[in-house]
């Protein structure tokens, strides 16, 4: 029986769970009618003309007669809140990475399957109407083979204390790779530097091998003093620059490096196609696919397999700075 109207809650009132919020109540026949946070500061912010209830106990939320559950607080919370939320029947939407090891991951997709239930994790980027245009290109060969793939996401903070820069910001990046290219990588690579905290890494470099050799660089920075979000994917027939803070997040060159008849080295340069790009919010568009999930059962795109793949990757690059002697990572 499909739910009419559907009961949410929220666990985390932080940057992630007001913007979940407002999408979500946004949706017909959807709404919020609880939300936890610890700080209760963060609760007096909300509007008491909403008609939602407020708690420092997430458990409250829990053991609630809600139909799903949000998940948006630290991600040492993730696996234990989202395996309670499952155990009591709630479909459960959380915030990436799903969880902090692979074990844990496995156990909630398993726990899902078994309870007939929704678990989707926040890979936002999923959703994005110019990464599904770029996926579409590749998938439609219009880039040729592709060579490589260069990614950049770098800010002025936000300097977490709990996780490193690579399970706060690498996940984004994971996830849009594993969509786009359909394959898992077959090594990793990582460089960390911790310069501002001795025991979390603040910049990493990040290399994934995928079959038919193509590879994937993934710059990430809490340090870099401007707000870059962007990547480059080289094909030998078109290249591709997306750049997520332009208006124009899309352009396709027709331009490269080739051997000509006489194997010296040519360069082609093209057009450059910009091509419409819908400006609906990612983040709408993962809240309508959750909620379709509840309403229908229909596997949601970013489900909690995904969410594993992306967890599982992770857990590659912990081996890989590890074994390079670099600094480990906070699980606390």
């Amino acid at each position: 029986m499909q739910l009419k109207n559907v009961r949410l809650g929220v666990i985390g009132w932080g940057y992630w769970g007001p913007k979940l919020a407002r999408n979500l109540e946004n949706l017909p026949g959807v709404k919020v009618t609880m939300v936890a946070d610890l700080d209760e500061r963060r609760l007096q912010l909300l509007e008491v003309s909403r008609g939602i209830d407020a708690t420092t106990r997430p458990g409250e939320v829990l053991h609630s007669d809600v139909d799903g559950v949000i998940i948006a607080s630290p991600v040492c919370t993730h696996y234990q809140l989202a395996r309670e939320a499952l155990t009591r029947g709630k479909h459960v939407l959380v915030e990436k990475p799903l969880t902090t090891s692979v074990e844990e991951a496995e156990h909630l997709v398993e726990l899902a399957n078994q309870q007939g239930l929704t678990l989707m994790v926040g890979h936002t980027f999923e959703y994005s109407p110019a990464i599904n245009e770029l996926k579409r290109l590749i998938d439609q060969g219009d880039l040729g083979k592709i060579y490589c793939i260069q990614m950049e996401r770098m800010n002025l903070g936000r300097v977490r204390t709990d996780i490193d820069v690579i399970w706060d910001l690498a996940p984004h990046d994971i996830s849009i790779l594993l969509y786009m290219l359909g394959k898992k990588p077959e090594a990793v690579h990582a460089h960390t530097h911790a310069h501002v905290q001795s025991h979390l890494a603040e910049v990493a470099h990040l290399d994934l091998v995928f079959a038919e050799e193509l590879y994937a660089h993934i710059h990430l920075s809490w340090l870099y003093p401007r707000k870059t979000r962007r990547m480059a994917v080289i094909g030998d027939l078109k290249s591709v620059v997306y750049d997520d803070t332009n208006p124009t997040p899309i352009q396709v060159y027709d331009s490269g490096v080739y051997v000509d008849a006489n194997q010296c080295i040519a360069y082609r340069a093209g057009a450059i196609h910009v091509p419409h790009i819908d400006r609906t919010e990612p983040l709408r568009l993962e809240c309508e696919d959750f909620i379709r999930a509840i309403r229908t059962g229909q596997r949601p795109r970013a489900s909690g397999d995904a969410g594993l793949e992306v967890v599982r990757v992770l857990a590659k690059v912990q081996a890989a700075r590890s074994h390079q002697g670099a600094e480990s990572i906070c699980w606390g």
